[in-house]
Parts: C-alpha cells; sequence; structure tokens
C-alpha cells in the first residue's frame, strides 16, 4: 500500500448511490459523513489500529455487515487493494556465444634460430 496510516474505525457508506468503505480514526465520522449526504453509514469501532486493507478483512467477518451490499462493497474493495506479488523478474536476451576466431600461427624468421633469448 502506499501508506502506513492506521485506523481505530471502519465500515461503509452509501454517497450518490455508490457504496463504498470508509476509515476513521473516531467514530464521531458518523457525523461529517452525514452532514456531506452519505446515507446507510455503518461504522465499527475496532480493537485495535489496523491498515486499510486488515479494516476491511476485519469488518468483513462481523455482523453488522453481512448483508449481501456490504459483503459485496467489501469484497469488492479488498479484490482492487490487495496485495500485489512482486512481478518476475523480466528474462535477460541469451548472451551472444563467443565467436570463435583462428589461431594465427606465430612465424618465426630463419635467422632468429641461433638468437640468444
Amino acid at each position: 500500500m502506499a501508506t502506513d496510516k492506521l485506523f481505530k474505525v471502519a465500515g461503509i457508506s452509501k454517497l450518490n448511490g455508490e457504496y463504498k468503505v470508509r476509515f476513521a480514526n473516531d467514530i464521531m465520522r458518523i457525523k461529517v459523513l452525514a452532514k456531506s449526504g452519505h446515507e446507510d453509514i455503518r461504522l465499527a469501532e475496532l480493537d485495535n489500529e489496523v491498515s486499510k486493507y486488515e479494516a476491511a478483512m476485519l469488518i468483513q467477518a462481523m455482523d453488522d455487515f453481512s448483508d449481501v451490499v456490504a459483503q459485496a462493497t467489501i469484497a469488492e474493495y479488498l479484490e482492487d487493494k490487495a496485495p500485489k506479488a512482486a512481478p518476475a523478474p523480466k528474462a535477460k536476451a541469451p548472451a551472444k556465444a563467443p565467436t570463435k576466431t583462428k589461431a594465427v600461427k606465430a612465424t618465426v624468421p630463419a635467422d632468429a634460430e641461433d638468437a640468444p633469448y
């Protein structure tokens, strides 16, 4: 995830006919959501502060969110935000085989036979 923030409250709400998972640090967030036009606001206080993904998994198991709409909303969120596996490293292009070069035969001048080293 892009953020390390932790939340103590999670739930769902409906705005303009669309349900979304909501996160907050205080249950009083209900007032702000209601004032902003949200409907069917259901927030639950969690035992510990957790990440958004963990919070969504926790509320998915709660009785308050057992209806079809809530389960579909939470499942969609979890699917979208699931941790992605690290991409497999790209296969490197095979290295070219070294080209064969012909060995050059050294020629020794005829008068070099008696030459000192």
